[in-house]
């Protein structure tokens, strides 16, 4: 698709059943889900166990190929848990799976198809056992790039950066950015440069809410229902 041939209604009307959908079949599997969160296609998003809470202005997007799959399988009563802090990116494809516990701080952003767990889920000798589980802390404002796997007992610091496709197998300092299998330092950040996070970006909820429209408006300008319906039926060169 070349453009998207909605006109804005249809558009406004496809994002208040996202909504609804997130409220009444979400939100009562979750633990916590804070104000002004955004989900995507929520339909693709799957919740096994608890607890799982997400903070506020989360923004979740999920595909029909690539699901996000959140799950809590304690390996002890009254462990494992998923927390999702506030302005937190999760990109399509992510997998959370927690036995002993997982904690996302604030304006983290995991890039499409990472893998995060804090358990092996089965031992070396014996494979019919939980095996070690080890709780997963990420740091406020981290970046988990395409594909990486956070592994058991890691702590990834604040503002680092895990390259794609990274394997991290330990603790990652603050203020860092580690590549590789299994993946080091490769580049030290300057604490001292100011880092623009995901909560300025929703400093004003409000204004940032009329912009989209606007942007929308604009983007869907001169659309048409008979010309939406004429693109899903009679697709041509050019749409």
């Amino acid at each position: 698709m070349i453009k998207d041939h909605r006109p804005y209604i249809v558009k406004k009307a496809y994002l208040k059943f996202q909504k609804f959908y997130a409220l009444h079949f979400l939100r009562p599997q979750l633990e916590h889900l804070g104000s002004g969160f955004t989900f995507m296609r929520p339909w693709h998003v799957e919740l096994f166990g608890a607890p799982i809470s997400v903070g506020r202005f989360a923004t979740i997007i999920a595909t029909p190929d690539k699901k996000i799959r959140l799950s809590v399988w304690p390996d002890q009563a009254g462990k494992g848990h998923i927390t999702i802090g506030s302005y937190c990116l999760i990109s399509p494809g992510v997998r959370i799976s927690s036995a002993a516990g997982i904690r996302i701080a604030d304006n983290c952003m995991i890039a499409n198809g990472a893998y995060i767990t804090d358990s092996d889920w089965h031992g070396i000798y014996n494979r019919i056992s939980f095996g070690k589980a080890l709780p997963v802390v990420i740091e406020k404002n981290a970046w988990i790039g395409d594909s990486a796997i956070v592994c058991k007992g890691v702590t990834i610091g604040e503002n680092s950066i895990v390259g794609a496709g990274a394997i991290v197998v330990d603790s990652v300092p603050a203020n860092c950015v580690a590549a590789g299998n299994p993946a080091r330092v490769v580049k030290r950040l300057d604490p001292a440069e100011a880092f623009t996070t995901r909560a300025e970006f929703f400093s004003d909820p409000a204004k940032l809410s009329r912009d989209f429209v606007a942007w929308e408006q604009a983007m869907l300008h001169g659309n048409t229902l008979f010309g939406w319906l004429r693109h899903l039926l009679f697709p041509a060169r050019g749409d």
